[in-house]
């Protein structure tokens, strides 16, 4: 008992600082996440019935997520009001709908330490900034694919990409998402250690419907 008590004592500052390394605007650069639309709607959003899922979208924006070199912020505290329903719901255009918007302010816009407004339009500017390879909206089939091939594609079409910063991530046997790290300016740069492993095996991408 006397030893789980000083564990407590010792393990109780590193909690402290953990909480209180989340503050809105204090991160060192950004994560840009796309994700493979007909993936997320087999997996979650035809269950569902996500009106994402009846449109034919590729690559949307998850997110734009604050980082740190190692780890990241979430749920921050902000002094920024939330955005309203018409804000959230004119991102729909490329993060599929507005609900999805509404939960990226949420856990990631707040801590960006920037007004909803800014936030979402610098997550369209860094959406816009890269290029989303078409040859990925021609597969009329689902395919087995090692997820290095949509990598090498995003460098073939983006030249001022390099390999180490961008990531390919699985989920459930498909191609998830793409996640391209940036700069505070939304410069290209390498990932940090805990974003740059690449999905490893061979996976389904299904198509554009």
């Amino acid at each position: 008992m006397r030893w789980f008590l000083v564990f407590l004592m010792l393990a109780l500052p590193v909690s402290s600082q953990d909480r209180e390394q989340d503050q809105a605007g204090e991160f060192d650069y950004y994560v840009l996440s796309l994700s493979w639309s007909p993936s997320w709607c087999a997996a979650t959003g035809d269950a569902q019935g996500s009106p994402q899922c009846d449109r034919a979208l590729g690559f949307v924006l998850h997110g734009l997520w604050p980082q740190y070199e190692t780890g990241w912020p979430d749920y921050c505290r902000t002094s920024n009001g939330d955005p309203s329903r018409r804000q959230t719901g004119a991102m729909a255009d490329i993060m599929g709908t507005g609900g999805s918007a509404w939960h990226q302010w949420q856990k990631h816009g707040r801590c960006s330490g920037l007004r909803a407004t800014d936030y979402f339009a610098l997550s369209r500017e860094a959406y816009e900034s890269i290029e989303r390879p078409d040859i990925l909206r021609q597969v009329r089939e689902t395919l087995r694919l090692d997820p290095s091939v949509i990598e090498a594609a995003f460098l073939e079409a983006n030249d001022d990409l390099e390999a180490d910063g961008v990531t390919v991530t699985c989920q459930d046997g498909r191609i998830q998402e793409v996640r391209i790290c940036l700069t505070r300016d939304l410069e290209p740069r390498r990932c940090g250690r805990d974003v740059i492993r690449d999905c490893s095996r061979t996976a389904s991408l299904p198509p554009v419907r």
